[in-house]
């Protein structure tokens, strides 16, 4: 008997794993904060042997390293990988004993795209393959997207993820349970998954990689490839390089005076409360990053890099939840924090700052009026299935480096469905501009009469 657990890191879109038999297991691709795959090996009573990477990643910190210091695990990387520590290279063909009372191995098959050294493993029982764990190849539904190297190797690589499909679904049996770390929201894959679980035989009825001829598809992955987060520049020269033990334990407490202080020297403070109870009040100058939103996503994408950052939460949970989401990506300790509320956060004699909210039908009542200026903050792949006539097109992600270019008026910003409309209102609201946050799905601009458009 064997098991394999899904440790989900939802907040950037990933999986890891951990599998195994019933004395050890090998766990894949795991998350900064290796404590949560320590616990599920403590929770099945099993010794984590090993540890691999299908490939050196673009978007979080992996904590694999620490994790195979912690557990005196093998730590396996695929070869040619340039990292700067002492691991195991993992080669096309190559294959350890995962649980040896389980008849458990894992075999190591070269499928670059993803990157030009990407390894997918396939776990054998008895000789059978009965999952593979595809990191950023073949994912559900779609792949990995190869334009996160190198742009000279884009094409390349892309070619070469139609080929490492092709050979998964050759040489890998129908009802293969396919196991990747991306395609639940990740920006490294292409597409998003259109469901939560696969195997070979659904992709190869399903996949574009594996239903169109390379030519096409190439063409077709290229044209659909979004934007980059920014803070990908950083993560995988921090794995290279071999990750610093991540530190949990709470920042230090900031009082009204240090949080104003922190304001008046430029950081970031970031209120991590829902964007109801920010829009009502809030420490003027911060800026709204939900908690329960893509956190780690957004403000390490906006964020300058290295800047210090002060979080602000409702409470000591959130706070620490935040913390750790924030550690994948490299944030790893706040400045200061504090919790509690605005009252708590303002000197005394200071005033929370608030701006209105709104829905696409408020803002068909006003629009378009004088002095009433749209910004849409979608990303461009999102404005071309359409738009409302009129609007200002600046994706979120740019707006902190663009203000200036914000037409003069009342502004009222939307996206698809709140939340990074949240997130440039306080923007804007720092800077000093009029707001209103349009709190509602797109998909309602139209039924509100407003005017959309395709071009």
């Amino acid at each position: 008997m064997f098991f394999v657990e899904t440790i989900e890191v939802a907040g950037l879109g990933n999986r890891s794993y951990l599998a195994g038999g019933g004395r050890t297991a090998v766990a894949v691709d795991p998350p900064r904060d290796a404590d949560l795959v320590i616990a599920a090996a403590a929770r099945r009573g099993v010794r984590i042997a090993h540890v691999v990477e299908t490939h050196v990643h673009n978007d979080y910190v992996s904590g694999g390293l620490e994790l195979a210091r912690l557990t005196g695990a093998v730590y396996l990387v695929p070869e040619g990988v340039r990292v700067r520590f002492p691991h195991t290279p993992a080669r096309d063909g190559d294959s350890v004993t995962v649980d040896a009372g389980a008849g458990l191995t894992l075999r190591a098959m070269a499928t670059p795209g993803h990157t030009p050294h990407h390894t997918s493993y396939v776990l054998e029982e008895a000789g059978r393959a009965v999952s593979v764990f595809t990191g950023g190849s073949l994912l559900i539904g779609t792949v990995g997207r190869p334009d996160l190297v190198e742009p000279r190797l884009t094409e390349r690589l892309a070619r070469a993820q139609h080929a490492s499909a092709h050979r998964l679904a050759a040489e890998l049996p129908d009802a293969t349970e396919v196991l990747p770390t991306h395609g639940f929201g990740s920006f490294c894959s292409s597409g998003q998954a259109a469901g939560d679980s696969t195997t070979i035989g659904r992709e190869r009825a399903a996949n574009d990689a594996l239903t169109l001829d390379a030519d096409s598809f190439v063409a077709g992955l290229l044209a659909g490839l979004d934007d980059i987060p920014a803070y990908y520049a950083h993560m995988a020269p921090l794995n290279a390089a071999g990750p610093a033990p991540v530190d949990l334990t709470p920042p230090a407490v900031a009082d009204p005076e240090e949080i104003a202080a922190r304001l008046d020297a430029g950081e970031w403070v970031v209120d991590l409360r829902n964007r109801v109870a920010f829009a009502e009040g809030h420490v003027a100058g911060s800026f709204n990053f939900e908690a329960e939103g893509k956190l780690a996503t957004y403000l390490a994408w906006l964020v300058p890099w290295g800047r210090p950052v002060t979080l602000l939460a409702e409470s000591p949970a959130q706070l620490a939840d935040a913390q750790r989401e924030l550690a994948r990506v490299g944030i790893d300790r706040p400045a200061a924090a504090a919790t509690g509320g605005p009252a708590a956060w303002l000197r005394p004699g200071e005033e929370p700052a608030s701006f209105p909210r709104a829905t696409f039908a408020d803002l068909a009542e006003r629009h378009p009026d004088d002095g009433i200026v749209v910004l849409d903050v979608r990303r461009d792949s999102e404005r071309a299935g359409g738009h409302v006539e009129g609007s200002v097109h600046i994706p979120v992600h740019l707006l902190h480096r663009r203000l200036g270019e914000v037409p003069a008026g009342e502004v009222w910003v939307h996206c698809a469905g709140g939340m990074r409309a949240a997130i440039a209102a306080s923007l804007l609201d720092a800077a000093g501009r009029r707001v209103v946050a349009v709190d509602d799905a797109f998909e309602s601009a139209e039924k509100a009469g407003l005017p959309v458009r395709t071009v």
